[in-house]
């Protein structure tokens, strides 16, 4: 299938999981994820009707910027090394994957010198699985008030990767609780804090992810066919 067909049936399957969660497929952001994927291919899937495309390494967003279509939005999903804020900090509209206060002051810092005010989305290691990146939920509250001491990021919500699921074995859990997570934070008074955004659910669980509440699904395979890591 061509890279229109498979976004078509990808906004289709959204549009049924938003609708059953009470939702609409307006209020869900896809993400297309175009890790390893051509400026071609970005626009493509641009041309298809995608308005926000997400890249894991900041080299790459460099790299694509400029033969990339204007007037998308491009995100940072992948975790974020400090000496590469200033890569993308002027071209991104969003980072998922802060899980430090040491990279929210970093990114402050990059931001100020360009006179912008960063959108960030807290990753939450939700699952506790040593492979993840995020912070643990104990973890959390610290992060959220030093957000109230910047001046050049904003907190707009959440962000987690789920476990790799076998046997038809659900992560339904691990959404509900990143979910209650996102909703207790809500009720709260954090300065410099909104949670707008709840970024959860890949290619194999973006539906899930929408039924548990989901604003942003981050989608690649499913878009692009499976990757060519030779290329990474």
């Amino acid at each position: 299938m061509s890279i229109k067909e498979n976004w078509d049936k990808v906004l289709e399957k959204v549009r049924t999981a938003a609708e059953e969660s009470g939702r609409t497929l307006e209020d869900i952001t896809v993400i297309a994820v175009t890790k390893t994927r051509t400026a071609d291919e970005i626009n493509e899937v641009i041309s298809s009707g995608a308005t926000d495309i997400g890249e894991n390494k900041p080299q790459e967003v460099r790299d694509k910027f400029h033969d990339v279509k204007d007037g998308v939005k491009w995100h940072l999903i992948g975790h974020l090394q400090t000496n590469k804020i200033k890569y993308i900090i002027d071209k991104v509209c969003l980072i998922h994957s802060v899980d430090s206060i040491h990279l929210m002051d970093e990114i402050d810092k990059q931001a100020k010198k360009h006179s912008l005010i960063m959108p960030i989305l807290i990753q939450v290691n939700i699952s506790g699985e040593e492979t993840k990146q995020g912070v643990s939920r104990q973890e959390l509250p610290q992060l959220l008030e030093h957000a109230g001491t910047l001046s050049n990021i904003r907190v707009e919500g959440l962000m987690t990767i789920m476990p790799k699921v076998e046997n038809n074995i659900t992560n339904s859990l691990h959404f509900d609780n990143i979910r209650q997570l996102f909703v207790d934070i809500s009720c709260k008074k954090y300065d410099n804090v909104t949670m707008k955004h709840l970024s959860m659910g890949m290619s194999g669980d973006y539906e899930e992810a929408i039924l548990h509440g989901a604003t942003m699904v981050r989608v690649g395979t499913a878009i692009f066919g499976a990757r060519d890591y030779s290329k990474t």
